[in-house]
């Protein structure tokens, strides 16, 4: 599996994008600025190596942030629960995170976010579980009793997968998930750590040329179209800095307007924060990339994580949107 782990190396890498401010602000100062008058000018924004992040580096790549007077460096993430103390503490202004991973943290009382920008929607092939080459696995029904990684512990992934082992005839308890880096799922499936491993592009598409054969597509059929992810931000955060709000949200918005047309510019970017090939980036299957995900799409999901008791209260899936992102 070397070649593999060679494709998905250094992305834990912090990565500083090159938008250059036009204020004063040093980063370290709430005030207001003498860039258009922004509460702040130099902002962290959390990524996860995979393509939902593509918008935010076409953003910088277009001089985006730079006409709005923003500095950005992106810090590699793998979920917004791993890095909570800096959302909260307003040292990460914004992050990728799944719908998921956004209602799970809300239902928990850690923090109040908000989806500040859509970023993707499921299609088929963008996400699925893996076994390895000469498994015993076949087939969905086949993954009872076994151990599936994840990269969070009741996030998407278990979600997803929840659905389509229902969907088999399998309870959600009749197997093991356990949590795994993308990275290292790999390495952990090849070693026979685990029996399985649910994973997102462009994770997926180095599984498979590795070897490893596909057993679900969790992003079709009983969860054809649910939303992926967007960028998030806390509620604390989007009141301490409206006015910076607005302008990253302009700049991200019209990132995404170029992604969903152009497929090109999503490849010429995803080599530059995931390390692999422009060719492997292109040969990658992507989601939809909308201005705003389906509303019945979000219930579905949020039905879903509710039924399975990854979250106690029902969500009121308006409310999970800024006011900016509409």
């Amino acid at each position: 599996m070397k070649p593999a782990r060679i494709v998905v190396a250094g992305m834990a890498i912090a990565l500083t994008l090159s938008a250059c401010g036009s204020g004063g602000d040093t980063g370290t100062g709430g005030g207001p600025t003498s860039s258009g008058g922004l509460e702040k000018t130099h902002l962290l924004v959390g990524v996860v190596p995979v393509p939902s992040s593509a918008p935010l580096f076409i953003a910088e790549k277009r001089g985006f942030f730079k006409e709005e007077g923003l500095t950005v460096k992106t810090e590699i993430i793998q979920a917004p629960q791993a890095v909570m103390p800096k959302i909260l503490n307003g040292s990460m202004d914004a992050f990728l995170t799944s719908y998921v991973s956004l209602m799970a943290i809300n239902d928990s009382g850690a923090a109040k976010l908000k989806l500040f920008q859509h970023s993707q929607e499921a299609a088929p092939g963008v996400a699925g579980v893996v076994v390895a080459k000469g498994s015993p696995v076949k087939a969905p029904a086949d993954l009872k009793g076994k151990t599936i990684a994840v990269n969070v512990l009741k996030a998407l992934g278990q979600t997803l997968t929840n659905a389509h082992l229902q969907e088999a005839g399998l309870k959600p308890e009749d197997v093991k998930y356990v949590p795994v880096q993308f990275a290292d799922q790999l390495t952990a499936l090849s070693s026979g750590k685990v029996d399985a491993a649910w994973l997102v592009e462009p994770f997926l598409t180095a599984a498979k040329k590795s070897g490893a054969t596909q057993i679900i597509d969790t992003t079709d059929g009983v969860t054809a179209g649910v939303p992926i992810d967007g960028w998030g931000v806390s509620e604390q955060w989007l009141t301490a800095n409206p006015k910076t709000a607005a302008a990253l949200h302009r700049a991200l918005a019209k990132a995404q307007q170029i992604a969903s047309a152009d497929r090109t510019a999503i490849d010429e970017v995803v080599p530059t924060y995931t390390q692999i090939p422009a060719d492997a980036a292109a040969a990658m299957t992507l989601g939809t990339f909308s201005m705003r995900p389906d509303q019945a799409g979000v219930q579905k999901l949020a039905d879903l994580l509710q039924g399975y008791g990854y979250i106690k209260t029902k969500v009121d899936v308006a409310q999970l949107f800024a006011p900016l992102s509409g």
